[in-house]
């Protein structure tokens, strides 16, 4: 991903310099979602699971036993990069056979290499013998060099049956993912390119390739693309070691979030139990639109809440469905509930406004009778995130053109996702956290992420009906922090 590197250290010095404590109450920072103590982040690099622990990178270093709870070790863990040489996003392994030679269970990092007079692109690789706190550049770097500006972001995974290790890395204006293979880390053969297809309009970035379980207990291979700098793109198919081969390449783009800022996510590789089909990952909550102009003087660059993924049958194919990990309800606390029919007009939840926008809803709505319904949260002294479904024309509208009180460019977006109900009823789970809201529709068949950068004082919410006649049932818990 382009990075602006003279921008990052200039936020660094500035947010060590104005402030030497460290509260994680300051303004906008998400109490439940993983933000750095005083540094940007972009696309989480290098998740993994390893010997019980999480980890993730970006490229400091932090670590989950639980996927909710980090701690976070180090702002650098990348050791011994030549002067003028900066990392960009990539992927950490677990080296079990030794293949590379630094010992049995190594982790190694690839990377890309971005050299900032040249402005070339290419991919390195980098040791860890401490259990993944730092990585030691590797001498003969880099691995794979094409001579290009526009060539990065390498994922790499262990093909068990071809017995060698796979990159897949974007060739971001070709719109193209180019496949490698190898057997010892350092040097690689090219396989084949994927792409163009689906969307192809600007740019493909922070490709990511993993096998996802199915209903009927099988497993199908999916490849995520980042694409345009702004949202994710995915294909479902084969991969036969060589070769991405998608079910429908005819089908119209699939995009992984219907949302505004939902970009460059990462599966975590599962290294303790490689075949567990539990999959779970987690994306920057942000886009090159406004990513560098975020008012949050802490820092700039938030995770997303980890989701766990799997794969259902629609008569259009395959989909990617996408769930809120469920130890998150380990951080609610008691909740307030509510069932009625809505009246024409606001209904207000004056019990929601002391959580603090620190919480989570769920919402189902009945959409039996023609209505235009939903909720505003974050809303008061004029400003409010709305959230509305038709009950005719199945479209769910997001609006959060009145989110914030701050100047940001590009920011003032509204979304407008078609979503059929499931049996007359509209599931809606939202989890709010300070300056982001993500959203989980019917039980994960659609996810709609955004940043919101809401006063502190406009923390009300309240239920919204035009023609009065929707039920709504309504379960709101107030979230603790992770701090």
């Amino acid at each position: 991903m382009r990075l602006i590197f003279l921008l990052l250290f200039t936020n660094l010095v500035i947010t060590l310099f104005a402030s030497d404590s460290i509260t994680y109450k300051e303004k906008y920072r998400p109490q439940y979602h993983f933000t750095p103590a005083h540094r940007w982040i972009g696309d989480p690099c290098g998740t993994i699971r390893h010997n019980g622990r999480y980890m993730a990178y970006s490229w400091g270093a932090a670590t989950s036993d639980d996927l909710i709870h980090w701690n976070e070790l180090n702002d650098h863990a990348i050791k011994g990069l030549p002067r003028d040489i900066s990392a960009f996003t990539g992927s950490i392994v677990v080296d079990r056979g030794n293949t590379a030679g630094y010992g049995a269970d190594a982790l190694i990092a690839a990377f890309t290499s971005f050299d900032e007079h040249s402005k070339k692109q290419s991919q390195s690789i980098a040791f860890s013998l401490d259990n993944g706190a730092t990585f030691q550049y590797y001498d003969l770097n880099p691995v794979i060099d094409i001579w290009s500006t526009e060539f990065r972001d390498p994922t790499v995974i262990w093909h068990s049956e071809s017995n060698r290790w796979i990159m897949a890395v974007a060739k971001a204006l070709e719109k193209k993912i180019a496949f490698y293979s190898s057997t010892d880390l350092k040097h690689w053969e090219w396989l084949s390119d994927f792409g163009p297809m689906g969307d192809s309009e600007k740019s493909w970035e922070c490709p990511d390739l993993f096998q996802l379980p199915t209903e009927d207990g099988k497993k199908k291979w999916v490849l995520v693309i980042s694409v345009n700098w702004a949202r994710e793109q995915y294909f479902v198919g084969d991969f036969d070691g060589k070769r991405f081969i998608p079910e429908r390449p005819e089908a119209s783009p699939l995009y992984v979030d219907d949302g505004f800022d939902y970009y460059a996510s990462r599966v975590f590789q599962n290294f303790d139990n490689p075949s567990a089909d539990d999959v779970y990952t987690i994306g920057w909550v942000n886009t090159w639109d406004y990513a560098t102009a975020a008012p949050s003087e802490w820092g700039k660059g938030i995770w997303s809440i980890p989701r766990k993924l799997s794969l259902y049958s629609t008569p259009d194919g395959m989909r990617m469905r996408q769930q809120p990990i469920g130890s998150l309800a380990t951080l609610r606390k008691s909740p307030i509930k509510i069932n009625r029919r809505l009246r024409p007009g606001v209904t207000k939840l004056p019990a929601i406004s002391p959580f603090g926008n620190v919480y989570e809803m769920k919402l189902a709505i009945k959409t039996d009778k023609p209505d235009i319904c939903g909720v505003n949260i974050c809303s008061g002294n004029g400003y409010k995130v709305t959230i509305s479904y038709d009950s005719q024309t199945k479209y769910l509208v997001v609006d959060r053109t009145a989110s914030t009180d701050v100047s940001i460019p590009k920011f003032d977006r509204i979304s407008h996702t078609r979503i059929p109900d499931k049996n007359g009823i509209l599931d809606l789970d939202i989890f709010v956290d300070k300056s982001t809201v993500e959203i989980f529709v019917n039980n994960g068949e659609k996810t709609l992420t955004m940043l919101t950068y809401s006063p502190d004082t406009s923390t009300e919410a309240n239920l919204f009906s035009l023609n009065g006649t929707t039920e709504v049932s309504l379960s709101a818990w107030p979230m603790k922090s992770i701090w």
